[in-house]
């Protein structure tokens, strides 16, 4: 018997831990540790901080999800890795010795690396449901007196596409209250320009986005790095292109939501020989240690270069496609390893997003995700609004019930019309 421990009770995390237990049966022993005893679907926190979503909507307790499917579970997080012993220490001291670790951790949010930034500071976050639950909040005491609005995301971000979302979600619901007139949005990003989302522009995203932003009345500051965020206004220094300081601004805000950069989280970024100088797990090709043989990593932590250099820096997201491709590449190698068999299937990191616009949406393609690609397409209509919807739905059921199909790769490419261009992951 093997013991298998994944860090992270997110969308990898549980998603790995499912998968592990269904391809490798009862036995050998899993054991997930999450900080904090639930799971929230973070695609749908614009959706709560708006208000259309509740939080029982979209979280549930992990522990007894998991027991169904005689996976152990600990709310109390990992304190610290023991990577040369093969063990973790939770944060109630408890040691786990594993044959596998799986890092499935999510990012740290970095809202200390600018002045003012953060929930505890003068804008509003939709990273976590927790935060999604503030920013909602706030904004139901905005619209009691209503003014201007800065969504976007800071220098260093690399999760652009819910920063888009909530901007003109946050448009969508103003009109149907009939308050849109009242409150001017200005959309502040690191990006070179609108559509860039971390990976170089997808198809005409530049276009559609500028299109979109102009129908709803959404100006934008692009190449921009925030420097301090005070009570009532954002201090900004927009760069050419050459990355010369071309426009020093305050942008005055009533209500702001930003997106900050991340970092590994302080249990994994500690452990120096693990990761980059962010705190990212390095891993080759089939989503393992470049150090440590014993462990993999999956989704927000996972070390991946920038698509391109910016002049205000960018990073590369990791979508939900991306995430369940390197979880079940992870799990295809220890199951191989398990078996004597050689562990190198590899996953190839496409990128595919749904983002939702209040009353439309988006649906944005690139395989793979760091250029030259195969595919990069580009498509917009309600029916990308309701597969949004749809996906959230699935992937609910998917952790209440303990299944670890992949959604995107049977159901969304196929209701996009490119189920031929699913990804492939190849054995030898």
């Amino acid at each position: 018997m093997s013991k298998i421990v994944v860090v992270g009770a997110g969308l990898g995390g549980m998603s790995a831990a499912y998968e592990l237990r269904e391809t490798l049966g009862p036995s050998h022993e899993v054991t997930l540790v999450g900080r904090g005893g639930a799971f929230g679907f973070t695609p749908s926190n614009p959706w709560l901080a708006i208000g259309w979503r509740d939080a029982a909507d979209i979280t549930m307790p992990v522990a007894p999800h998991v027991a169904r499917r005689g996976i152990a579970f600990r709310s109390d997080g990992v304190e610290r890795i023991c990577a040369d012993e093969s063990a973790v220490v939770t944060g109630e001291g408890v040691r786990l010795s594993y044959d596998y670790l799986v890092l499935c951790t999510g990012p740290h949010l970095a809202f200390d690396e600018i002045p003012g930034l953060g929930p505890d500071g003068h804008t509003h976050s939709i990273c976590t449901a927790s935060h999604a639950q503030q920013a909602r909040n706030a904004y139901e005491a905005f619209l009691a007196n209503p003014g201007p609005v800065v969504v976007g995301a800071v220098q260093g971000a690399s999760c652009f596409g819910p920063a888009y979302e909530f901007a003109m979600i946050l448009d969508a619901d103003l009109r149907k209250r009939r308050l849109r007139d009242r409150v001017p949005i200005t959309f502040v990003t690191s990006e070179p320009y609108l559509g860039h989302l971390g990976l170089g522009g997808v198809g005409d995203s530049k276009t559609l986005m500028e299109s979109e932003f102009r129908k709803r009345h959404i100006k934008w500051i692009e190449n921009a790095r925030v420097a301090t965020v005070r009570a009532d206004g954002m201090d900004v220094e927009q760069l050419d292109a050459r990355g010369q300081l071309a426009l020093p601004t305050t942008v005055p805000f009533r209500y702001s939501m930003m997106i900050p950069a991340f970092r590994g989280v302080p249990a994994v970024a500690a452990v120096a020989s693990l990761c980059n100088a962010r705190g990212f797990v390095a891993v080759d090709s089939h989503q393992r240690s470049t150090k440590y043989p014993r462990i993999f990593a999956a989704g927000v932590c996972v070390a991946i270069p920038p698509v391109e250099a910016t002049p205000v820096p960018t990073g590369a997201p990791k979508t939900g496609f991306m995430i369940e491709s390197m979880v079940s590449t992870v799990v295809r190698n220890i199951e191989a390893e398990l078996k004597g068999e050689a562990a190198d299937y590899e996953g190839t990191w496409n990128a595919v997003c749904l983002a939702d616009m209040g009353d439309t949406g988006a649906a944005f393609v690139a395989l793979p995700q760091i250029p030259p690609r195969n595919v990069t397409w580009t498509g917009v209509g309600k029916w990308a609004h309701l597969a949004k919807i749809g996906f959230e739905k699935y992937f609910l059921y998917k952790m209440r019930n303990g299944t670890s199909e992949p959604i995107y790769e049977k159901y969304v490419l196929a209701a996009l019309g490119i189920e031929r261009l699913k990804e492939r992951r190849t054995h030898g």
